[in-house]
């Protein structure tokens, strides 16, 4: 639940006991059972009308008010500029808690599924456990891909919706010792992002780098894109990120903007329960990059 109290906390405990820990208790396949017979006893007293107009009214449905083919144009623009990580088809949804187990958001913010998943939230999650997989049979992984995604949080600044494309790109591999994986690997992701950008039109890219850890400080020397401190950055603290984190600031003939993210995470560490993993991961907002292009 995202909150301990309200009409969740109500409903959920029940008469005389917590409802919520009952069925969560309950094996994946009962629970699975339970939550399907759910589904089709309330889509049964539903008329085509209502679906429309859930349709219509529905955040988490509606379509994208941004033109098809500008998306489309920075898609294909950004995968050309990844040419070479290998291109992975990611399903649109995870196993369930791949966002709070992994990466430690909260859970309320991903839209869960009735089948043990949850819809995906950001592509380097789905990359992360894919580089998982592939990391047992070979020395590095890079892997990127564009996603839709959806998120479950409210955003009320305008012209941010609940589903929105990404770019997404990740290296996974061992550390070398002295730094040499993380001092590589975000070279390249700044050149990635650097790249992407500046292949769509971008007149000015930089990077305001949140060094996390000092020993960190170092590797920026080998960074070829400008950047800047961001010592007042809040998000991605607290485990998302270790080591250093970025964002990506682009302009387009205006004012810079936040078009993108990375950093080092311990993703790939955890699901592989080798401390000796690294994982170093970037996007770009494909929908955010469609709002700043010229006409």
């Amino acid at each position: 639940m995202a909150h301990d109290d309200g009409p969740g906390r109500r409903v959920l405990a029940g008469p005389g006991g917590a409802a919520a820990d009952v069925l969560a208790a309950l094996p994946g396949a009962d629970l699975t059972t339970v939550q399907l017979e759910v589904a089709r006893r309330r889509a049964a007293r539903l008329a085509p009308a209502d679906v429309l107009r859930r349709h219509r009214d529905d955040r988490f449905v509606a379509a994208s008010p941004l033109p098809f083919a500008s998306l489309r144009r920075v898609e294909d623009v950004l995968l050309t500029a990844a040419a070479s990580f290998d291109l992975v088809a990611l399903a649109p949804v995870v196993p369930l808690g791949t966002h709070s187990a992994v990466t430690g958001l909260a859970q309320h913010r991903v839209v869960p599924t009735g089948r043990g998943t949850e819809v995906a939230a950001d592509p380097t999650t789905g990359l992360a456990l894919e580089a998982a997989v592939r990391r047992s049979g070979s020395s590095s992984v890079r892997l990127a891909t564009v996603q839709r995604v959806v998120r479950a949080q409210r955003v009320d600044r305008a012209g941010l919706f609940a589903h929105f494309s990404l770019f997404g790109a990740v290296t996974a591999g061992r550390d070398e010792g002295n730094l040499a994986f993380e001092r590589a690997a975000l070279a390249e992701h700044a050149r990635l992002m650097a790249a992407g950008c500046r292949a769509l039109g971008a007149t000015a890219v930089s990077l305001g780098v949140t060094v996390l850890d000092p020993r960190f400080e170092g590797l920026l020397g080998a960074v070829d894109v400008p950047t800047h401190p961001f010592p007042e950055r809040e998000g991605g603290r607290g485990g998302y990120y270790e080591g250093l984190c970025f964002k990506v600031y682009a302009s387009f003939g205006g004012e810079l903007a936040d078009v993108g993210d990375g950093g080092f995470t311990p993703w790939t560490s955890r699901l592989l329960g080798n401390a000796k993993e690294r994982l170093m991961t970037s996007g770009l907002g494909v929908d955010r990059l469609a709002t700043l292009l010229p006409a």
